[in-house]
């Protein structure tokens, strides 16, 4: 086996690793996020992490030296652009009026979504077992999280519509795999942070020192997370990657045991237990058919 194809053999598997890496930082963005439109605009926080965003993003641009305007596919990097905008507003808005389990348990539903569009939209073939193991590990997110009354409130249709955004901007990455890393996650900031600002001279507080840092902080942790996402869905099939978004599940309940010792229920250590089953219930047979890049 040469070096290329042995580089090439071994592109999904670190596709699946960064995937995960997003999906635990992601984890992190998401209890912020919450914790933070409590108090303020979600088109000022919006605005905000941007700006952290760009603190980081900054010298790596200095650094790779790649053009930021790449008119390949531009009306789907558009549409991208405009789909992680909305779903960032939805999502960070539905938390304002929902317990976050209940919009994650929306959010929860982007496999399934994403492995129906890969098909149609991206010519992906999706086995059986994908499938399968995708609605048995949402049945697990379902045990898990135990969605609460709030559930079908009025601010549940924002959820799953910013649910179907992501869904949508996770699907036409995949098919902007080409475009270099780069310029894809510095628009999406810009977008995100454009729509956002335009809402600040009508929900605006001025922030504490320690709440301006976090949502800066917000920006970094975000930014790091769509780098990964972005470079995993180069290097993996959408139907591949899409039931590793289980794994933030997992993650919160480590979280909640490390940072506020929140003892593990039943429920929860069933509902993980099926998430992880179903995931090495997919690795395995992965391994079997054998996992290609395109």
């Amino acid at each position: 086996m040469t070096r290329l194809e042995s580089s090439a053999a071994g592109a999904p598997a670190l596709g699946v690793a960064l995937y995960l890496a997003g999906v635990a930082l992601f984890s992190i963005n998401d209890a912020l996020g919450k914790w933070l439109v409590a108090d303020y605009g979600v088109g000022q926080l919006m605005m905000l992490r941007s700006i952290g965003a760009a603190v980081v993003l900054a010298p790596m641009m200095v650094t790779l030296k790649v053009n930021l305007i790449d008119p390949r596919q531009a009306p789907l990097q558009v549409l991208r652009i405009l789909f992680a905008a909305v779903d960032t507003f939805s999502f960070y808005y539905a938390t304002r009026f929902m317990p976050l389990a209940d919009v994650m348990t929306f959010y929860m539903a982007t496999p399934l979504i994403v492995t129906a569009l890969s098909a149609p939209l991206l010519g992906e073939k999706v086995e059986r077992f994908r499938w399968i193991a995708v609605m048995v590990g949402f049945v697990g997110v379902l045990i898990a999280l135990r969605p609460s009354p709030q559930m079908f409130s009025w601010a549940a249709p924002l959820a799953l519509f910013g649910a179907i955004m992501f869904a949508l901007s996770q699907t036409i990455t995949r098919e902007l795999r080409g475009v270099h890393w780069l310029p894809l996650v510095f628009w999406q900031f810009v977008g995100s942070g454009i729509i956002g600002g335009a809402t600040v001279p009508w929900a605006w507080t001025t922030p504490t020192a320690f709440d301006l840092g976090l949502m800066f902080l917000v920006g970094v942790v975000s930014m790091t997370c769509f780098i990964f996402i972005v470079r995993a869905l180069a290097m993996a099939r959408a139907a591949v990657l899409a039931p590793l978004q289980y794994s933030a599940i997992v993650w919160a309940a480590i979280m909640g045991w490390l940072v506020w010792r929140d003892a593990p229920t039943l429920p929860i250590i069933v509902g993980n237990a099926i998430i992880i089953g179903s995931g090495l219930y997919v690795a395995a047979r992965g391994k079997m058919v054998g996992e290609a890049v395109e």
